[in-house]
Formats: C-alpha cells, structure tokens, sequence
C-alpha cells in the first residue's frame, strides 16, 4: 500500500475517531480494568493507580458517551453503581491486550530510548551554552 498526503487519516476517518476515545491514559486503563467485569467506582480508582476520582468520573462519562461503558444503578440502600463493558467495549478487549503485551515487551526499551535521547539533549545544551561562574571576589565586586 502507498500513502498520498492527505490520505493516511482524514478528518473524518474512523480510524481518527477510534484513536481519539482511547488515546487518553485513563481511558486505556478503565477500559483494561472492566475487561474481567463490572466494578464499582472505588474499585476503578484502586485499580487504576493514580487516577483522581473526578478524572475517573470524566473518563467514564466519555467512555459512556461513546458507547464503550454501561453504568449500572441499582436500586439499594445505600445504592450501588457500578461500571462494565458494552458489547461495543468488549471488542476492544483484544486490541487493548494485544498493546498491553507490545508496552511490557517493548516498554523497557522505550524508557532506554527516552534516557538516551534525554542525555543527548542536556549535553548538547551543556556544549552549545556552557556558563562560566565567576570567582566568588569578582561577584562581590560587582554588586
């Protein structure tokens, strides 16, 4: 296959839509973690490691608005909430998998990749401005 400009993804490409819901890092990982089942908010929040309750409740409700989440309330007192999959959610699942084993194969090459480019960046700005102190007497001079 041989890409034009302008051809790999149009504005209103499907593929750009797809990549748009699940882009996000939370979205990614709410969507992993409801893959056994439905869980409950706390339980997300605890699965999920680090995200913030209001991030958590934004991520659901995207995920909702698109079709890939079902909110279930149940009708208890107190009452309960609770999240899953859609029929639409669970065809992610293989994708999700498949990117979860990419990132632990490859992840660690990534993070050597990403020191690497780091140093390379710090030394070239170390070369390109080096700054020169002045002794300690020719600072108090100046003031």
């Amino acid at each position: 296959m041989t890409l034009r400009p302008g051809t790999a993804f149009l504005a209103d490409c499907p593929a750009l839509l797809a990549m748009e819901i699940i882009a996000s890092k939370w979205s990614m990982v709410t969507l992993f973690a409801l893959t056994d089942g439905p869980l409950r908010h706390g339980e997300l929040v605890e699965l999920s490691g680090g995200i913030s309750r209001k991030v958590l409740t934004q991520t659901l409700r995207r995920l909702q608005a698109n079709g890939l989440v079902e909110r279930y309330a149940y009708a208890e007192a107190p009452p309960r909430v609770e999240y899953g999959l859609t029929d639409l959610g669970r065809t992610l699942e293989e994708p999700i998998r498949m990117l979860t084993a990419w990132a632990r194969e490859n992840g660690e090459a990534v993070v050597t990749f990403r020191e690497a480019a780091e140093a390379a960046r710090t030394a070239e700005a170390g070369q390109a401005n080096p700054v020169q102190a002045l002794p300690v007497e020719k600072n108090l001079n100046r003031l």
